[in-house]
């Protein structure tokens, strides 16, 4: 696995820098746009919440991109995490690979 080791920008970091802002839109507003409540948002811009599919397709609509921009963002989060975490880098370090017989 190669990776960068510099942590990759967050869904909320993105959402808020490259979107939010730009824009001029708030939490409430986006949280109406989006059909969910405030407290959603505000989860996703602080990233206490996780883009799921369906928030991805959300996501999508609201602002003219594709589900796999925000999926993308997410899973690049997620392994950086995962390969930056001693507990999470000792499991996969125990992982053997499966030869398939000749």
């Amino acid at each position: 696995m190669l990776m960068t080791k510099r942590k990759p920008a967050s869904v909320g970091e993105i959402l808020v820098s490259e979107f939010m802002e730009p824009m001029g839109l708030t939490q409430t507003a986006l949280a109406e746009a989006m059909g969910v409540p405030r407290k959603h948002v505000n989860e996703l811009c602080n990233d206490r919440r996780a883009v799921t599919a369906p928030t991805a397709l959300i996501l999508a609509r609201v602002f003219g991109n594709s589900p796999d921009f925000w999926l993308n963002i997410q899973r690049r989060t997620e392994l950086w995490a995962a390969m930056n975490d001693p507990k999470e880098v000792q499991r996969i370090d125990r992982a053997r690979p499966i030869h398939k017989a000749a």
